[in-house]
């Protein structure tokens, strides 16, 4: 799959993002609880596809992208943390704090994603400009 493919999907990826997050609204606690459990289980699956991806990239750029997916990682790590130690919690104070917090990180979240969002739009232009390089080379090689 070439990096402006991938570079699609990462759009698909979002807008079904987007309609999961506003149909939410509209469902039940439990119907939502199993949602965000499938959710958790989808962002798990894909931290442990990209940490075995990570492992095979160029030299070059792993160092970089490992350090940042080892940051995203211990940042989920604790969010994950406090998720599970709260969520035993009842008293209306303090569901409110955990909402407050929630919603926080999702918003950091987010943040992080329309990061990721710019910085692969760079990495994918740089990509087919160097591959175009390449080939403009190639041929006056020739």
């Amino acid at each position: 799959m070439s990096v402006t493919d991938n570079f699609a999907k990462l759009k698909e990826q979002a807008e079904d993002a987007d309609r999961t997050v506003k149909a939410a609204a509209q469902q039940s606690q439990a119907a939502l609880r199993d949602k965000v459990d499938e959710a958790r289980r989808s962002a798990d699956q894909r931290a442990a596809e990209l940490q075995a991806k990570g492992q095979d990239t160029a030299e070059a750029a792993e160092s970089h992208w490992q350090e940042m997916q080892a940051d995203l990682n211990r940042h989920i790590g604790r969010a994950r943390q406090r998720i599970d130690a709260t969520k035993s919690e009842v008293d209306a104070k303090s569901a409110e704090r955990e909402a407050d917090w929630a919603e926080a990180n999702a918003k950091d979240a987010i943040a992080f994603a329309l990061s990721a969002i710019v910085e692969a739009e760079y990495a994918t232009l740089d990509a087919v400009l160097a591959h175009k390089n390449a080939a403009e080379v190639a041929a006056s090689s020739s």
